[in-house]
């Protein structure tokens, strides 16, 4: 008898030994499916004439410890947790991001840029600025405030929505804060 036509008539044996380890049905499912899948894949290596039954329960019992194992270095994440403080956003969002804003800052200009640059990534006063810039505060607010807008446009953002930039200076010149 071909040993592949045998292992149907061990699943109940198997089935009963994997619930008395795992003392879940559902477990003990996964887990006879798991060592009967290893055992198809793995005949090559079956020796015929040796008890077959016992190389089966080999397997699921190294099956099970493994997974035991395994489990035993997870942690119970029901709820995606753990999981969301762990991840990371890839980091070449971080640089597509920046070039979709170097392109948007080089269309502003010049008086834009400058009123942007000193208030937002340099951190000085509309009232620093001003006095830099040799204009009235309310030209620097303007500038500064129509130069925001426009890179919101032309990067197609939303007013309320934020950019997701690497570094603080280009964050505070999109969104109006400090870059400290």
């Amino acid at each position: 008898m071909d040993p592949r036509d045998e292992l149907v008539t061990h699943l109940p044996a198997l089935r009963a030994f994997a619930m008395s380890l795992t003392r879940n049905s559902a477990t003990a499912d996964d887990l006879v499916q798991d060592a009967v899948v290893k055992a198809w894949s793995n005949f090559d290596k079956f020796e015929t004439g040796t008890n077959l039954r016992a190389w089966l329960f080999t397997i699921l019992r190294n099956t099970y410890y493994s997974l035991h194992r395994k489990r035993k270095r997870e942690v119970e994440d029901p709820d995606g947790i753990m999981a969301d403080q762990l991840s990371e956003k890839p980091h070449h969002d971080g640089r597509l991001a920046m070039n979709d804003f170097r392109e948007a800052f080089a269309q502003l200009t010049d008086e834009q840029r400058e009123a942007l640059v000193l208030v937002g990534a340099e951190g000085f006063s509309y009232e620093e600025a001003a006095e830099m810039c040799n204009c009235a505060i309310g030209t620097i607010k303007s500038r500064t405030n129509r130069a925001r807008k426009r890179l919101a446009e032309l990067m197609d953002m939303d007013d309320d929505e934020e950019i997701e930039m690497t570094d603080a200076a280009t964050r505070a010149v999109v969104s109006g804060g400090s870059s400290a």
